[in-house]
């Protein structure tokens, strides 16, 4: 078992991580890794994929870990940071689409016994989104990022922002009426 020396706040252990300490920097990567990981996979859906994203993020985080000033939550900051990465790696991939048209085909979801999803059945209805309606959905309902921010990160208009999130939402709630019925054994 490794231990990892404590430190007595979280400003000393930015601090320290800032001058490129590798324990305190070992410390913060293990400290957030778990939830920033979960923050990629929402926009990405490999797995190994969202790993690397995290990985690139916290790169740049190390690196401009001196620029954070202890204003305001320093998850918050990762947060964004982990985001961006998100979205540069999706538009560096090309895999950031955003569809004008209503998308009808889709892949019929997972029978259940129970009509309460749990986490990861969640994610997958969101996972078998179009690429552009999920990051809007992703970035305006679990994010809570204003359509005004949200076309500033994507370079799209707010109409555009706004009609993701609309058929977004239309789709899921249709996946999940299915599964519903699906459930109950109707269909």
């Amino acid at each position: 078992m490794k231990v990892l020396k404590l430190y007595k706040n979280d400003a000393e252990l930015i601090e320290k991580a800032s001058k490129n300490h590798r324990d305190a920097q070992q410390v913060l990567y293990q400290t957030h890794a778990p939830k920033m990981l979960s923050i990629c996979r929402f926009y990405i859906k490999d797995l190994q994929q969202a790993e690397e994203v995290l990985l690139n993020g916290f790169f740049k985080i190390f690196k401009r870990l001196e620029t954070f000033k202890n204003e305001g939550s320093f998850e918050g900051w990762m947060r964004k940071i982990m985001v961006r990465e998100s979205i540069s790696y999706l538009r560096k991939k090309k895999q950031l689409e955003f569809s004008a048209e209503d998308m009808g085909l889709y892949e019929k979801p997972i029978i259940h016994d129970t009509t309460e999803l749990d986490i990861e059945e969640v994610q997958l209805l969101i996972d078998k989104l179009p690429q552009g309606y999920r990051v809007v959905f992703i970035m305006f309902a679990i994010e809570g990022y204003k359509h005004s921010e949200i076309s500033i990160l994507l370079e799209i208009s707010e109409s555009t922002s706004k009609s993701q999130l609309f058929k977004a939402r239309k789709l899921l709630q249709q996946q999940m009426k299915q599964l519903n019925t699906t459930s109950y054994g109707i269909n």
